[in-house]
């Protein structure tokens, strides 16, 4: 879910960060080992304005180029649903901005050191993009969510980013050019769900996406957005913390393990909800057994089909079951 204070006032300074890296590489090589390399893998899926960042070139692709351009960086795993829904996103997003912004892409398991510091920032789940900024960093998405919603947190970080300042006035009426060839045909209904997620109106995009469904109800990727887009509107108006204790503190209350698994799917914590729900149904009986059932198989819905997630969790119902 977008932060909801852009403010660089108690950011993240990581220039003492960036010092201790190049002590690093210092001593090594004093030691005679080779200094790590410098360069960013350019990502497969992006382009130029998308680089994937490891442990040691964290600071040249990132913190020292976010002197020069801001740089997104998206904390992701590969066992991770929601963040195959949203690293696209950001994708799709950084290439329209041609360079206004980059996109650093960092896989917290190949990274250790990175996943380390996410955890010490105070972040508990993925997917979770943080903005840098001329050395400073600011914790900016946590969980995925619609590309509606992406775009606008976007637009709204570099609004408050110039009104402070730190980022110079766009020219104004300026607009990146678009190729009309370029944009797909959509139909009406399908037209109405864009139009509604770029608006952030969900209830609107979700009486679109169930007019879709009833034409082709197998549509998977109209599919994974409405479930998407249900989850948001059942989770936009919850506090995750007060949910997650409440979750903890009535291990036997079903109803508020359903709530605190949309809490986790939202954040980017797929298989803890998968795991709590099928807890819920092993040791619940009745209606609320059957609730957790229904529950969890509407939860995988938000994941692409094809999720390893998934097809544990199956297998794990299928034991709790039977």
């Amino acid at each position: 879910m977008p932060s909801r204070d852009f403010s660089l006032h108690g950011a993240i300074d990581l220039g003492a960060r960036q010092a201790a890296a190049r002590k690093q590489q210092e001593r090594r090589a004093q030691g005679g080992a080779a200094p790590a390399s410098a360069g960013g893998g350019q990502s497969a899926g992006g382009g130029q304005y998308v680089v994937d960042v490891t442990d040691e070139t964290f600071n040249t692709e990132v913190v020292e180029r976010s002197q020069a351009v801001p740089v997104l960086v998206d904390f992701w795993a590969e066992w991770c649903g929601p963040c195959k829904q949203l690293s696209p996103i950001l994708e799709k997003l950084a290439t329209e901005a041609a360079g206004a912004w980059i996109l650093a892409k960092v896989d917290i398991d190949a990274n250790p050191q990175l996943g380390a510091y996410m955890q010490q920032m105070g972040v508990r789940g993925i997917p979770f993009v943080a903005a840098v900024v001329a050395g400073q960093l600011l914790p900016f998405l946590n969980g995925a969510a619609p590309e509606a919603q992406v775009r606008q947190a976007i637009d709204q970080l570099f609004e408050a980013l110039r009104k402070e300042g730190i980022l110079p006035e766009a020219p104004e009426g300026e607009q990146p050019a678009v190729d009309a060839a370029d944009e797909p045909v959509l139909d009406p209904a399908r037209q109405r769900v864009e139009d509604a997620l770029q608006a952030g109106d969900l209830e609107v995009a979700k009486t679109a996406l169930d007019e879709v469904l009833a034409t082709d109800p197998r549509d998977p990727i109209a599919t994974q957005q409405r479930a998407t887009v249900v989850l948001a509107l059942r989770v936009r108006s919850l506090d995750p913390e007060r949910v997650l204790r409440e979750a903890a503190e009535k291990p036997g209350d079903v109803q508020a393990q359903i709530v605190a698994a949309d809490v986790e799917v939202m954040s980017g914590q797929a298989e803890q909800a998968f795991e709590r729900l099928v807890a819920a149904v092993r040791v619940g009986a009745g209606d609320d057994r059957d609730a957790a059932r229904k529950h969890l198989l509407s939860l995988f819905d938000v994941l692409a089909p094809d999720d390893p997630l998934i097809a544990k969790a199956r297998r794990a119902l299928q034991s709790a079951l039977f």
